[in-house]
């Protein structure tokens, strides 16, 4: 008997000592008991930003023995999913709040989301009490071109500059918590002057679903290509990349993508010169005096006097071949052009067109993209049938002091011109038609430059002249709208 009861103890004691064994290897530390403690030096604010990324984050515990200790963190109090931060072998770990919001990152936080994290130390079989805090990470991962792939051979042609040369695509592996803008931009291969194609902006929440795509066109693609350097009918290599830029509390965070390098051919553009003639206009009906307006692309633009009466646009200073009216089925068929006109714009005879509106400065301004055609005048408050002009700028003696600017002669009906005036290298001057600042305020069209066209107050730049020293006469038609610098010998 007694060897039976000592049998039966043995059985019962081994299986005690397998179930302990047993559950000591299976020993689940998500619900652990602590032995040791964590202090509580996280971080005072929960919100990080880009510009803490090197501000040291510090973790210190109290335990008597020596350890390797594993600093680990989750999203949930169980700690059922964890992620190491980091290790060491003292009573302190350091690491840097750019390592912390990139761990977070990588194991789903989301940037500008809050959302709490779970900290303990862990020391062989022992554990440390938890520490918590609510977090709030920034993006640090850049956006992922996907089209076009690298080597994407794409020959533009000019039978339909509005119709899509391609569609960007992108993907971004933050989830971001606010708005964010994609910056779409293009250059040639190697360089870092980048073109913008245009923007996208993903707003939060992005309740249309709007995609992480931008359709270019064919004409914004070769206008971007050729201002790049490209020949015409070369394949030529460009890069592409996509910037993200989200802003919050803490400021703006720009991340840029890698480029991708793919193939474009461009055509060259070849939109129309105009020329503007007929009685409503300053030229009358001289088509040798016929005024050209200003083309930058696919904009032509002047502000020139206009009168109500008929007029028409020649694509030369003659009447043949080429001439532009509105596009009516009253109009000779060779001159339809206008798909649409301004509301002071109407059908004239078969050959021209008709002003409307009261007699005075407009600026005129052509769209001649094929799916334009566009005409709009509009009407200023710019004046040409002033007494005075005078000169001001670098060129004075007193540079840009009004009161002393240089007056011109006058030679009627809005004509100016100037003594000999000697025009050195780096010069900047404009037109005023008093000897202060005011409203009559003259110079190049629309920005700085020398493109011999004027433009009125507010709507003008410095003209911008490399005279090398030289002696000039600067003639100013303010009726016409143009202005003329010559060499004198």
């Amino acid at each position: 008997m007694k060897n039976i009861l000592k049998s039966a103890f043995a059985v019962v004691l081994l299986a005690l000592i397998f179930i302990a064994c047993t559950d000591e290897a299976d020993r689940d530390w998500t619900t652990t008991e602590p032995t040791f403690n964590l202090k509580d030096t996280s971080l005072g604010t929960n919100v990080l930003y880009e510009t803490m990324k090197n501000n040291p984050f510090v973790l210190t515990w109290d335990h008597a023995a020596t350890s390797n200790y594993n600093v680990v963190f989750s999203a949930t109090e169980d700690f059922a999913t964890k992620v190491t931060l980091g290790t060491s072998t003292t009573n302190t770990f350091i690491t840097t709040v750019g390592d912390l919001n990139s761990k977070l990152l990588q194991a789903g936080y989301s940037p500008y989301a809050s959302k709490k994290v779970f900290i303990r130390i862990e020391a062989g079989s022992e554990v440390s009490n938890t520490i918590s805090f609510a977090v709030t990470v920034y993006p640090i991962a850049g956006p992922i071109v996907t089209a076009p792939v690298a080597g994407t051979p794409v020959v533009l042609s000019p039978a339909d500059p509005a119709a899509t040369a391609m569609t960007v695509t992108w993907n971004d592996y933050s989830t971001y918590g606010v708005d964010v803008k994609y910056l779409v931009e293009v250059a040639k291969k190697g360089s870092t002057a980048f073109t913008s194609l245009g923007a996208v902006t993903i707003p939060n929440p992005n309740s249309n679903n709007l995609t992480r795509s931008l359709a270019v066109s064919v004409k914004d693609l070769n206008t971007a290509t050729l201002s790049s350097g490209a020949l015409i009918g070369q394949a030529y290599d460009m890069d592409i990349r996509i910037t993200a830029t989200t802003t919050s509390a803490g400021g703006s965070i720009v991340l840029k993508s890698d480029v991708v390098s793919f193939k474009v051919t461009p055509y060259q553009i070849d939109y129309p010169n105009f020329y503007l003639v007929g009685a409503a206009s300053a030229a009358s009906w001289s088509e040798v005096n016929a005024i050209k307006l200003h083309k930058n692309d696919n904009i032509s633009e002047i502000y020139t006097y206009l009168q109500p009466d008929q007029f028409r646009f020649l694509g030369q200073q003659d009447w043949n071949p080429l001439n532009y009216s509105i596009d009516d089925t009253r109009t000779k068929a060779e001159n339809r052009y206008f798909k649409t006109v301004s509301s002071n714009v109407e059908f004239g005879n078969e050959e021209n067109m008709k002003f409307t509106g009261t007699a005075g400065i407009y600026k005129i301004e052509i769209n001649a993209d094929l799916g334009k055609k566009s005409l709009t005048v509009t009407p200023t408050t710019a004046l040409w049938d002033i007494p005075n002009l005078y000169l001001v700028g670098s060129i004075q003696t007193e540079a840009w002091t009004p009161a002393s600017a240089t007056p011109f002669q006058s030679k009627g009906n809005g004509v100016f011109e100037s003594d000999p005036v000697v025009i050195p290298n780096g010069a900047e001057f404009k037109f005023i038609g008093q000897q202060s600042w005011g409203d009559l305020d003259y110079g190049n069209i629309s920005s700085a430059g020398n493109t011999g066209y004027l433009g009125p107050k507010d709507h003008n730049g410095n003209i911008k002249f490399d005279g090398g020293g030289s002696y000039y006469t600067i003639k100013v038609d303010l009726k016409k709208g143009t202005y003329q610098l010559t060499k004198l010998n």
